[in-house]
């Protein structure tokens, strides 16, 4: 499968299209104004198709509002259907990378305990269907117990290209985390120096001679007497980065008994990647992706205050 938007298209292959939105207006009465060939019945199929993004991101419904400045794009094709398997969804793939939806409880990769049903040695059998000898390069991980959006590479050198160049690269990597108790205040930035020990727990330190330089920018976006709903920026991607700094504020996430947690209303750990966005390392076209909010971390919210 080629990669969408390729920089110079075949003759004859069609492209997307990109539309610069100048003043404030309805997504339906925009479509139709820059697109006159179409008829609302055609826009209500590429809605429907999935071939409207708004700043890379698909969007279905027609009387969304748009803003000045806003890119527009109608995509060439419909958006390929999701793969579901056990543990995973496919939510994209081209012949550079494969970028998924990971359950919570599904390894990233194989352990010393648990070799076979992790989400490489899935997407590893899936992709040597096609081919014996294709293979997949994990990019970066997601704990066993979180679950969310997940990249891997096709290829040693896109691997070693994002990896590489990942803070540039990397546009957006939103997570939310259901936390014990409600911080305030109610936006902040953590900041701390992280090592892990011998026994594999993640120290905080505000030494930096103790550990590596961890930021989380964190904001509560809902919230009852007990539970908070936090949507966390990373600006560093260390290993239990949120974990640890979620304890040292003394809101441990819901459910993380090895980081202060003295509840577990939804039977796992809170924490999902929820926004990944991206340049793509090939193309260098804006890729973005989201999984959305687990049904459980809201349905804790909507119990009386």
């Amino acid at each position: 499968m080629e990669s969408p938007q390729s920089p110079s298209p075949r003759r004859g292959e069609r492209t997307n299209i990109n539309l610069t939105v100048s003043e404030p207006a309805e997504l339906m009465t925009f479509l139709l104004t820059q697109l006159p060939h179409k008829n609302r019945n055609n826009i209500k199929s590429l809605l429907r198709n999935k071939q409207i993004l708004i700043e890379g991101k698909v969007y279905t419904q027609f009387n969304h509002p748009l803003r000045p400045g806003q890119i527009v794009t109608v995509a060439a094709s419909r958006a390929p259907e999701t793969s579901q398997y056990r543990g995973l969804t496919i939510l994209y793939e081209d012949v550079h990378l494969i970028v998924i939806n990971k359950q919570a409880g599904l390894l990233s990769m194989a352990t010393n305990k648990e070799r076979d049903r992790t989400a490489y040695g899935i997407l590893s059998d899936y992709v040597k269907k096609e081919n014996p000898k294709n293979k997949i390069f994990i990019i970066h991980r997601l704990d066993r117990e979180t679950s969310g959006v997940m990249m891997f590479a096709r290829s040693e050198k896109v691997q070693r290209i994002m990896q590489e160049n990942w803070n540039s690269t990397t546009k957006q990597r939103t997570y939310v985390a259901l936390v014990e108790g409600v911080p305030e205040p109610h936006q902040g930035t953590i900041t701390s120096y992280l090592r892990e020990s011998k026994a594999l727990i993640v120290y905080s330190s505000q030494n930096p001679e103790l550990g590596q330089l961890s930021i989380t920018n964190y904001n509560v976006v809902k919230s009852n007497r007990h539970f908070a709903l936090l949507e966390l920026e990373l600006e560093t991607g260390r290993k239990n980065q949120i974990r640890v700094h979620m304890q040292d504020i003394g809101h441990p996430i819901a459910g993380d008994t090895k980081y202060g947690a003295t509840s577990n209303p939804i039977g796992r750990l809170g924490l999902h990647a929820e926004v990944l966005a991206f340049d793509h390392p090939i193309t260098g076209v804006p890729m973005r992706f989201d999984a959305a909010i687990p049904k459980g971390f809201l349905s804790v919210l909507k119990e009386a205050n």
